[in-house]
């Protein structure tokens, strides 16, 4: 679908609100920036990547890399394109659909992901990752800043009760949360018409996964070792010399180099860091 024209005063006015309620991206920016940064040619995906705030600040942290955004909405797709331009590249993909990644190169050395990844079934969420593990090359990351669950009651209460708090002390309680967001923006003579076409295939399962049922979704995609720590960020690493079938001709062993050992086809390191 192409989306309407938005002017780029009006999208300055709706990226400054979104960016307002995220608090993850600069650390998921400064996570790519740190493990890419020897590599000389990288390939970044957004998935989900809404308005494209995040795609557009890791354009300009990592100036010679291709950014590559993917999303479906006509709204944000609309925003995108009027306040960045063609700072990044704007796909309109389905990442519940497999065929997305047939669109991006078949080697990537980073994927990033915000608020958005727990809006798949669990089905479709493996099946993301089982493709990441296939795309992403040893020494890449995956970086999910999204909303996890410790997968116990009265742990997540107590997790949402330190939250509110530390947004009160910080005098950002009453912020615009996203379905407020959503709610004004979809009342917005100029972005009406995007907003109902968005509205129209936004249907989605919203699955709160928790830590653990995050954990073995990824370790049943390949992934074999995991750390945590915290709630917020999911950091997955795949090293450079990782073992196994995925892309073997990326990851040459010296010919009397002892191999070593591996749970899985794709060994990684998850940590979980709470974003300040």
């Amino acid at each position: 679908m192409v989306a309407a024209p938005v002017s780029p005063r009006t999208a300055g006015v709706w990226l400054r609100r979104w960016d307002a309620q995220q608090e993850r991206f600069a650390v998921l920016c400064d996570v790519v920036e740190h493990v890419l940064a020897e590599e000389s040619e990288r390939v970044i995906v957004d998935l989900g990547r809404g308005p494209g705030s995040l795609a557009a600040r890791l354009r300009d942290r990592l100036p010679g890399a291709r950014i590559i955004g993917i999303d479906t909405d006509p709204l944000l797709l609309g925003l995108a394109r009027a306040h960045y331009g063609d700072r990044v590249e704007w796909l309109d993909a389905d990442l519940g659909a497999p065929t997305w990644r047939h669109q991006v190169p078949a080697t990537i050395h980073a994927a990033v992901s915000t608020t958005a990844l727990h809006r798949l079934s669990p089905d479709r969420l493996a099946e993301l990752y089982r493709v990441l593990g296939e795309l992403i090359t040893p020494g890449g990351v995956f970086v999910n800043g999204d909303h996890i669950g410790l997968g116990d009651e009265r742990l997540d209460r107590l997790v949402t009760a330190i939250r509110e708090r530390r947004a009160a002390r910080a005098g950002v309680e009453h912020n615009e949360d996203w379905a407020t967001w959503w709610e004004a923006a979809r009342a917005d003579p100029e972005l009406a018409t995007l907003a109902r076409a968005g509205a129209a295939q936004r249907g989605h399962d919203d699955t709160r996964l928790s830590v653990d049922e995050q954990t073995r979704l990824l370790l049943s995609a390949g992934f074999s070792r995991v750390t945590r720590s915290g709630r917020s960020v999911t950091i997955t690493y795949r090293p450079r010399f990782a073992e196994g079938p995925a892309h073997p001709e990326r990851n040459p062993r010296p010919p009397h180099a002892k191999p070593k050992p591996s749970k899985s086809a794709f060994p990684s390191v998850i940590v979980r860091i709470l974003a300040s």
